[in-house]
């Protein structure tokens, strides 16, 4: 008997899901002899009726889909089937009318496309069908617990570094301090990847506390040295200024209001340095790239393994890029758990070593 097996992305897009589908759809066929399902935008394809499913061609799925940035299946991140928000503003579980569409579908097993929030959801909706899941992560933050990679988060360094290469410029030309905020809801990945590889001047990231003070007086430092620009790098989640209270002898530093940290952190800037200081948001622009070539080989490999997992009659298990192989861990060692930035680690000892200011010191 053929076998049938489901596909989905889910959450926030980003460069290398087309690669992702493409692997999954190529090494089924090829492979196998099996028929892929591709689930229209992630949990909400499975909820609506008729489903939204559609059976995946593998003749059609040219190398040119690789190369494409999103999803050409759809992604949500919204719409938790367990608490499904529903017209009247209440919020309802529909989780059994998705184990219904699995049912009704006669998948073999289901691969879902997805960073740690989602697989927590997947593999909780497919463990009641019996049915076997195996998750591939995406992220463009890298926060995936138990891979050293996920897929999107080296075009997502691509851009923000090429954006740094394009600020260092017109920064120097007008003697400004240029602020550059990456997408980092909860990890430092991007700022300090990108912030090394483009020359910043300061990174400042959720993971290791900082002062205002310390930013400041790094970059009149550089003044005073002959640089009359700047180049500093923020995760969106690097929180305000940790400098004391004005109670305490230092300045008093708000928090960042609603235009999120790159403005909040140029206007501060400014006054304090008085010079001139502009903040870039990158927002989604890191995420609808054409993937790199690195992200590419990542989405071929992890989507071939996570195949070969369910073909092996695995299940539960995450596929992952660790020490250079594709492996596969189990997902109860993923969710729930988080991969930040290591504050002793590498990139960070590297980044003080080239004299990147990161907060904690002038």
């Amino acid at each position: 008997m053929t076998k049938r097996i489901g596909i989905l992305t889910s959450g926030g897009d980003c460069a290398g899901l087309n690669a992702v589908i493409r692997a999954v759809t190529l090494r089924a066929h090829h492979g196998y002899g099996w028929k892929t399902v591709g689930i229209g935008y992630g949990t909400l394809g499975l909820l609506e009726r008729p489903i939204d499913a559609r059976e995946l061609d593998p003749t059609r799925l040219d190398a040119a889909l690789a190369h494409r940035g999103g999803t050409f299946l759809g992604s949500t991140n919204r719409g938790d089937p367990f608490a499904f928000p529903m017209p009247d503003g209440s919020a309802r579980d529909r989780s059994g009318e998705i184990a219904d569409a699995i049912t009704s579908l006669g998948l073999d097993g289901m691969i879902g496309v997805g960073g740690d929030g989602s697989l927590a959801i997947l593999r909780r909706l497919f463990a009641p069908v019996g049915i076997p899941f195996v998750g591939v992560p995406k992220t463009i933050d890298n926060d995936v617990a138990n891979t050293e990679r996920a897929v999107g988060y080296s075009t997502a360094i691509a851009i923000a570094t090429e954006a740094l290469d394009r600020l260092q410029p017109t920064g120097a030309s007008h003697d400004r301090i240029m602020v550059l905020e990456v997408m980092g809801r909860d990890a430092g990945h991007i700022a300090i990847a990108a912030g090394i590889a483009g020359g910043a001047d300061v990174v400042l990231i959720p993971e290791i506390g900082w002062r205002l003070a310390h930013v400041t007086r790094h970059i009149a430092t550089l003044r005073e040295r002959g640089r009359r620009a700047a180049l500093v790098v923020v995760a969106e989640a690097a929180g305000k200024s940790d400098d004391p209270p004005e109670s305490a002898g230092g300045p008093a530093v708000d928090a960042p209001d609603h235009r999120g940290m790159g403005a909040w952190l140029a206007d501060r800037l400014a006054a304090a340095t008085g010079a001139e200081a502009r903040a870039t948001v990158l927002g989604h622009v890191q995420r609808g790239a054409e993937p790199t070539a690195e992200d590419r080989l990542l989405a071929a490999a992890l989507g071939v393994r996570a195949v070969d997992v369910l073909a092996a009659g695995k299940a539960d298990r995450m596929v992952a890029w660790w020490n250079r192989q594709v492996i596969d861990v189990p997902l109860e060692k993923v969710v729930g758990r988080s991969r930040t930035v290591d504050p002793d680690g590498a990139l960070v000892r590297t980044a003080r070593a080239l004299g990147i200011c990161l907060g904690d010191a002038a």
